[in-house]
């Protein structure tokens, strides 16, 4: 039996994380790490996948009162994991002994050597204002995230706005508020419904999306 498919699909044959293509990653597990739960497509050895909490208390509060979107599992063991997330596309990105800030909803995984935390967004509302908690990842490691579409990359030296959703991730370095358009016709972002733009200053950079995500659940 022959087909280009078998060639162009064959899988990696390598430890850690690494894009399997753009839309799946593939871990050579030896060890453990952690990933979005859902986000198993396929995988082959001895390996276990276990609930993760929040992890502390302080955390734990900030999911339950936030909505923040990074539910975790814990893989471990020996063997092949291939993970996505409604085929959007991935990327990695490499800390050394840095840090990055995430959108929870673009979170696929990442190695158990980093450190993580939610945070909020100053300067807009209470604990319930969806969309500005966010995951810093801190330390000396891997982080996989998710992207729906081709993003862009903005280098940060001016005063930088940017769609609340369409954020995927920034430089934990820069300032970050939140700004308000509220005037008569003044929704400029991409169909969100809300005048408010994630606000960056400093020195840094913003990965941004061409959409809001996944569209949001409607109750019946």
């Amino acid at each position: 039996m022959r087909s280009e498919l078998f060639q162009e699909a064959q899988e990696t044959q390598r430890l850690g994380m690494h894009r399997q293509n753009r839309k799946m990653l593939r871990v050579g597990l030896n060890g453990e790490f952690y990933a979005r739960r859902g986000s198993m497509s396929a995988y082959q050895g001895s390996v276990d996948f276990s609930f993760q909490g929040a992890g502390s208390v302080g955390r734990f509060f900030k999911k339950t009162f936030t909505g923040e979107g990074l539910p975790l599992m814990r893989v471990s063991g020996q063997g092949d994991v291939f993970l996505a997330h409604n085929a959007w596309d991935v990327h990695l990105v490499d800390l050394e002994s840095d840090s990055l800030t995430v959108n929870g909803d673009n979170v696929l995984a990442f190695e158990s050597t980093l450190e993580w935390d939610i945070r909020r967004v100053q300067g807009f509302g209470g604990m319930v204002s969806g969309g500005l908690f966010n995951t810093v990842f801190t330390g000396q490691g891997r982080v996989a995230i998710v992207c729906n579409g081709a993003p862009v990359l903005l280098n940060v030296d001016q005063p930088t706005f940017v769609d609340t959703k369409s954020a995927v991730a920034w430089s934990s370095s820069l300032s970050a508020g939140i700004r308000s358009t509220v005037k008569a016709g003044a929704v400029i972002g991409r169909g969100s419904g809300e005048a408010f733009q994630l606000a960056l200053e400093g020195q840094g950079f913003v990965l941004v999306q061409p959409s809001e995500g996944a569209p949001a659940a409607h109750s019946g």
